[in-house]
């Protein structure tokens, strides 16, 4: 749902040139989205979506300048890979590439999670759906805007 929103707000935007999702596990790999998400994003006239679920690679943190976490489970993974890689490969800090942040900390609360709405409540796909919107126009706002020499890449 994260990279329906963000790419549906930010058609046409100079400072994006390439968006993909991927998960921590490989729990669904190979899967569409859920039919609660396309059913969201379709109430919301996001109806061009098209996306297999994957598990991140580490070229991803050498292919994309940011990678956004839900939680804060999925960040201290993240932020984990990507101490490994970089002790591998030390240059990899001087790329500037792969930057690690909570996605949650773009939508006006330092911190905020986004609860996985698979096994929440009815509402928590509209939730989520509220989230990604808030929390990609903080992430516009703040870092896109801020930085307008650059075309950022995102997983």
């Amino acid at each position: 749902m994260a990279e329906a929103v963000f790419r549906s707000l930010t058609k046409g935007h100079s400072g994006i040139a390439d968006v993909d999702s991927a998960g921590t596990g490989a729990y669904h790999a190979g899967d569409p989205p859920d039919s609660r998400t396309m059913a969201t994003l379709r109430t919301n006239n996001v109806d061009d979506y098209d996306h297999e679920a994957r598990k991140i690679r580490s070229s991803d943190f050498t292919e994309f300048d940011y990678v956004l976490a839900m939680d804060k489970d999925n960040l201290s993974d993240l932020k984990s890979l990507r101490a490994r890689l970089t002790k591998k490969n030390p240059s990899l800090e001087d790329t500037g590439k792969g930057k690690v942040m909570l996605f949650g900390d773009f939508g006006g609360k330092k911190g905020e999670q986004v609860g996985d709405p698979y096994y929440g409540a009815k509402n928590g796909f509209a939730i989520a759906y509220e989230q990604m919107v808030r929390f990609s126009n903080g992430f516009i706002s703040e870092v896109l805007d801020s930085t307008s020499n650059t075309t950022p890449e995102m997983p």
